[in-house]
């Protein structure tokens, strides 16, 4: 196990994924810095592709970049009109927004006012897409996709609005709306599946749960459908391997999802990567001693991140 890390827990802003706080562990190679943040439900099998793209990250850094600046969208979590229309306003000039929806105990009119307050930030040139975390059947994400992007003023995509790879199928046939797979890649034993099936029309990466920066760039390779970068709640430190994605993909024609520090009530770097002028700059932040001691975990916590990580490289 590693010597070099630091076990990190800090407050969100906004309920989000069910969390209030996000936590995980920085370690430190000669590359510099990696992040491993599975979230808890995660077992040690899953977390081990977490555990690759951290040190891939710290012992071999990343491919060289082929641009230097990233367009993000500004995540909007599932909240109310007027918080969603302050977090646009807020966002540092994104001009895409990713809206959370299908949030268990809110309704499908909750959903219309978030989406018609993010339309009302953005303007009518702005691209809205939503995320449902694959919490609809067919039958459902068809009702509620017509209604949503009749809301939204035309949506740019739907996030894996239905479970599996062959409701995605089955749903593109019968929606107009364009479909982007997110879990039927990250936590898919075949990930290439959905690519076979013309189950979707964008694929949504996210470096930590696949391994790593070259682990996406290979299955990007292989799927052959336009890419969107995504993160998994990290800090800058794990946010940076994103960055380093999206910086060295041949093609980028969509934002990306990794404006998500805005999510985090402290960042474990004095610059957090942030967006300016809608677009996050590509570099590559270190903490510093502030924010290392600002976000330390409690000793309990910290020993069952420990803990964590022996499972996990044992299965390595």
């Amino acid at each position: 196990m590693p010597a070099d890390l630091h076990v990190w827990a800090v407050p969100l802003r906004t309920r989000f994924r069910g969390l209030t706080v996000r936590d995980g562990v920085l370690v430190r190679g000669d590359a510099g810095w990696g992040e491993f943040s599975p979230f808890w439900d995660y077992d040690a099998q899953e977390s081990l592709a977490w555990w690759r793209a951290a040190r891939e990250a710290a012992d071999e850094g990343w491919p060289a970049p082929v641009r230097d600046r990233i367009p993000v969208n500004v995540t909007i979590p599932a909240v109310d009109a007027a918080t969603a229309h302050r977090l646009v306003g807020e966002s540092g000039g994104c001009r895409t927004a990713k809206v959370k929806v299908a949030e268990p105990g809110q309704s499908i009119a909750d959903e219309i006012a978030r989406l018609e307050a993010v339309r009302d930030a953005l303007g009518p040139s702005g691209a809205i897409r939503v995320d449902a975390n694959a919490a609809w059947d067919v039958d459902t994400a068809v009702a509620r996709l017509r209604v949503l992007d009749r809301a939204a003023g035309g949506l740019e995509y739907a996030e894996q609005p239905v479970p599996t790879v062959d409701d995605l199928a089955a749903l593109r046939r019968r929606s107009h709306v364009p479909l982007a797979a997110d879990e039927s890649i990250r936590r898919a034993q075949d990930p290439l599946a959905v690519a076979r099936a013309q189950a979707a029309d964008v694929v949504v990466l996210k470096v930590q749960p696949l391994g790593g920066v070259r682990a996406c760039l290979e299955l990007a390779e292989a799927i052959r459908l336009p890419v969107v970068v995504s993160s998994a709640l990290e800090s800058s430190i794990g946010l940076a391997a994103g960055i380093a994605l999206a910086a060295a993909l041949p093609e980028l024609p969509y934002a990306c999802g990794l404006a998500t520090a805005q999510l985090l009530a402290v960042d474990l770097v004095a610059e957090p990567l942030l967006p300016q002028d809608g677009a996050i700059a590509v570099r590559r932040p270190a903490p510093d001693s502030a924010s290392l001691t600002r976000s330390a975990a409690a000793p309990d916590l910290a020993d069952r991140w420990r803990r964590r990580i022996a499972a996990v490289e044992a299965r390595a």
